[in-house]
This record gives C-alpha cells, structure tokens and sequence, in this order.
C-alpha cells in the first residue's frame, strides 16, 4: 500500500507507566521486532501501519509516550484525535494495574467521550514465575471501565496482534459512521478520511508548552 493510499487514518495512543513494554508492544506489532535493551521513551514517538479491515484500506497511526511524571506536560497534544486507546500495565507489578485508574482519569479528560479503550496485560510471558495481578482482577476492572481486554507479550509476541488488530476493528465500526454523520450534506472527496498532524518533535513540543505557560511537573 502506497503511504497515501488508504480510505481511514486511525490515530491510537498507548498509555500507562514507565516499564509497562509500551514501546516494545509498539515495536512488536509495526516491525515484528522485540529487544530487551529497549530504553524508556523521551517525548513522543509513533509508528504507523497499514490493514484491511472489512472493504477499506486502513492506515494506523499508533503514539508512545513515556509514563513518567515529568512528560506528562505533553498530554494535550498527545491524546488529540485520538479514536483509540491502550493503557497498558505489566502483569509481574501490582502498581501498575493501580495506576491504570489514574492514566484512564487523565484519558478522560484529554480524550473524546467515544474513544475505543482496551486494558493490556503485558508480559504474559513472566505469568507462571512473576504475575501479581490476576486474570480474573483485570477483566472486571475492564468490564466495570468499559474497555476490551487482552494480556500480551511482546518478547514472544502473544496477542500483540490480535490486541491490536481489535482496537481498530472496534474504531472501524464506530467512526465511519460519525464521520459519515458529521459530513452529511457535505460535498467533495475524502469525507471519510480522518486526516492528522504528524506529533510535534520533543523540542517542538516543550517549546509549545513553555510558551502556553506550561512545564513539567
């Protein structure tokens, strides 16, 4: 697929804390790449690809940001126009999985009402020798926030797919029609093409921010 020969740009974000695997996901499932000297992102970082889903060609836009406290600054820009979310947490750390009630508040309040959310279980891998939160655990808190659940592994790529694969499903079957809603009546081509920004660079960014009166915390 050419890189401007798609029907849909579906924009995603992947949140949740530093050393959930976020970018290893983000890896996994664009390049089919996994390493375990990956560092922490600084910024925002996104990849992009490309699928069918039912008649269309779709193209995904899928954003990273590190989980530390002093990127949080960037969130405004990060979340906008997003139509679909992950917040990830590491099955071998509790406090991760608490603190998914905090990144799902912060989404909240950044994103649109009608985003697709999905709770990711990472590191299914460690699951025998390490997990301290349960399947069980995990899928009532996705049940009772409304939101798709999987557990993954991006070292040996379980569900990463998958997982993928049904937040833009999920996005596919929801936003066209609103989009097709909103433009009703509207003439021209590219109607139904959600059309985005490429994410400002970490100094493009700091420099917006600083200049709104914001910083880090």
């Amino acid at each position: 697929m050419a890189d401007d020969d798609y029907d849909y740009l579906f924009k995603i974000v992947i949140i949740g804390d530093s050393g959930t695997g976020k970018s290893c996901l983000l890896s996994r499932f664009t390049s089919d790449e996994f390493s375990l000297e990956s560092k922490s992102t600084i910024g925002v970082e996104f990849a992009t690809k490309s699928m069918d889903i039912g008649d269309h060609k779709i193209k995904a836009q899928i954003w990273d940001t590190s989980g530390q406290e002093r990127y949080r600054a960037i969130t405004g820009a990060y979340y906008r126009g997003a139509v679909g979310a992950l917040l990830v947490y590491d099955i071998t750390r509790q406090s991760s999985f608490e603190n998914v009630d905090h990144w799902l508040k912060e989404l909240r309040e950044h994103a649109d009402n009608n985003i697709t959310l999905m709770l990711v279980g990472n590191k299914s891998d460690l699951a025998e020798s390490g997990r301290q939160v349960s399947v069980d655990a995990a899928k009532e808190y996705a049940s009772d926030s409304e939101m798709l659940f999987f557990e993954t592994s991006a070292l040996d790529s379980s569900n990463v797919d998958v997982a993928f694969r049904t937040v833009f499903e999920r996005v596919y079957e929801v936003v066209p029609k609103a989009v097709a809603q909103d433009a009703e009546g509207a003439a021209g081509p590219g109607q139904n093409t959600i059309k985005l920004k490429p994410p400002m660079s970490a100094a493009e960014d700091a420099h917006s921010e600083k200049s709104q009166g914001g910083g880090c915390c």
